[in-house]
């Protein structure tokens, strides 16, 4: 199930009503449905936020494959992103002593099972994959 958004945290409604379609139809739970609306809100936030400057809008596709969904999200016309890069959140740190920001992505990092980034003629696509069991929990 593909859909362009417009970049725009407004398109969040769009993209929360677009995941609940697609679980209806491959017949996720609710906490599958759960773990995937916050990972792709903070993926979606993220690249909101990180190239205000684009019109482009963003495509997100959303895929049932055997035991695993996948969620790809493919930003246009932007400087490369790899999420996997970003340096592990220390959670034992005192709270005064945490940096600001990053603590989405040590969350989606948490949920999701595996993320793929690449990075080709300015297009940036990241694709976060969960896997699921047989009665797709």
């Amino acid at each position: 199930m593909k859909r362009y958004f417009k970049r725009d945290i407004k398109s969040l409604d769009q993209i929360f009503n677009t995941i609940h379609d697609f679980a209806t139809k491959v017949q996720l739970g609710e906490n599958i449905i759960f773990i995937l609306s916050l990972a792709t809100e903070e993926i979606f936030t993220n690249m909101i936020k990180y190239n205000s400057k684009n019109q482009n809008d963003i495509l997100i596709d959303f895929v049932k494959d055997n035991n695993k969904i996948m969620v790809t999200f493919t930003n246009f016309d932007v400087e490369p992103f790899d999420i996997n890069k970003v340096k592990t959140y220390d959670t034992n740190l005192n709270l005064k002593e945490r940096p600001v920001g990053k603590v989405g992505i040590h969350l989606v990092k948490k949920m999701i099972d595996e993320i793929k980034y690449d990075y080709k003629n300015r297009n940036s696509k990241i694709t976060l994959i969960k896997y699921v069991g047989k009665k797709y929990v």
